[in-house]
Formats: structure tokens, C-alpha cells, sequence
């Protein structure tokens, strides 16, 4: 299999010095930068809005992978499209319009993801898949950094990269929580395109070589 995209949370950096951590381990060979939008609503944590992301974008070309965990993901679509993010990724289970808000994160020219709870069956994202670059299937419950990765659903992944297979589509398939040395091949055997790593990628000795494995878990 071709090797997985490894994007490095930020929420795992030094929020002292953002910019520098992601130059760091885009010279360590990241593949996309993942930010984690929390609004003490959707999840009892608190993170970063549009701002910070705006600050952080000169400091690397990597594409922005941003996950928005929160209420209302429609409304602030535009705010994260000017403020630089590449991919776009909200939750099914929001209270905005799936669909309406795909269609808005599409017309601003960035790539649209829908993400999945551990709770959310996979069969919830069958309808908006063809307008869909990616699919994120969490691994953990979403809102806090550092969780024990859940195996139990690599099925989940795997029914849904059939689908898409099934109906012809390129549909990228992205896992986040628990991501580590020794859940990368786990979830590389069950069809997963992007690993999103934390604590793992940032507070390694060698990021490269840890980045490079997690690239190549099956090798």
C-alpha cells in the first residue's frame, strides 16, 4: 500500500511557540497540519478560532487541516477559508445542514471533510460522499488530546473505504485519537489514508524517524 499522510495536531505543540513547532515538523517531513477548533460547546474544551489559525499559516506551506468541533460549523466557514485553511473538516453530528455546509466550504474553494463520532455509525456519511474529499473517523472521543486509541472502530473505516470503492469515489479516509507507533498499523491495515498524531509526533526524540514510521507502518 502507498504510504499514510502523517498530520501532526497542533494541539500538542508549545502554544508558546506555534509557529516554530510546525516549522519543525514540516521539516521532519509532515504531510498536512491538523487544528483543532473547540468551542466549549459541541465539546466541553476550549481552543482557537480563526485568528490563531490566520497567525500560524506563514509558518509553513503544509495544507491546513482543519477539524471544527463545534455547534454551528455553517457560520464560521468563511472566517476559516480567509483565514487559510486548505481542508475543512465538521461534524455530522453538529446542528448545521450537512449538506448546506458542504456546499459552503466547497464554493470557497476548500476541500470539504465530514467527521464521525465513536457513537456515529459509518452509514452516516453515505449520502454526502460524493462531494466529500475526506472522511474523519475518530478514534477517540472528540475534545481532549492524549486518549487511549479505540480499535474497535477500524470496522467503521473499513465499510466506509468499501463504499467508496464501491461506488468508484477517491475519497480520502482520516483517523484522529490515539495514534501512536503502535496503533499506526492497525489502523493502515483497515484502509486509513491520514493518521492525525499529537502527543506521539511532538513530544518524540526523533520526530522525523517517528514521522517517517507512522508514514510506513507496515513496512
Amino acid at each position: 500500500m502507498s504510504k499514510l499522510k502523517v498530520a501532526p495536531s497542533f494541539l500538542s505543540c508549545n502554544f508558546a511557540e506555534i509557529g516554530e513547532d510546525i516549522k519543525r515538523v514540516e521539516a521532519a517531513g509532515a504531510d498536512w497540519i491538523h487544528l483543532d477548533v473547540m468551542d466549549g460547546h459541541f465539546v466541553p474544551n476550549i481552543t482557537i478560532g480563526p485568528p490563531i489559525v490566520a497567525a500560524v499559516r506563514p509558518y509553513t506551506r503544509l495544507p491546513f487541516d482543519v477539524h471544527l468541533m463545534i455547534d454551528h460549523p455553517l457560520d464560521y466557514i468563511d472566517a476559516f477559508a480567509d483565514a487559510g485553511a486548505d481542508i475543512i473538516a465538521f461534524h455530522a453530528e453538529a446542528k448545521s445542514d450537512i449538506a448546506d455546509t458542504i456546499a459552503r466550504i466547497k464554493a470557497r474553494g476548500v476541500k470539504a471533510g465530514l467527521v464521525i463520532k465513536p457513537k456515529t455509525p459509518p452509514e452516516t456519511v453515505y449520502p454526502y460522499l460524493d462531494d466529500l474529499y475526506m472522511v474523519l473517523v475518530m478514534t477517540v472521543e472528540p475534545g481532549f488530546g492524549g486518549q487511549a486509541f479505540m480499535a474497535d472502530m477500524m470496522p467503521k473505516v473499513t465499510a466506509i473505504k468499501q463504499e467508496c470503492q464501491r461506488r468508484g469515489l477517491n475519497v480520502l479516509i482520516e483517523v484522529d485519537g490515539g495514534i501512536s507507533e503502535k496503533t499506526a498499523p492497525i489502523a493502515a491495515k483497515a484502509g486509513v489514508d491520514i493518521c492525525v498524531s499529537g502527543t506521539c509526533v511532538f513530544k518524540a526524540q526523533d520526530i522525523a524517524a517517528t514521522i517517517h514510521y507512522l508514514q510506513n507502518p507496515l513496512e
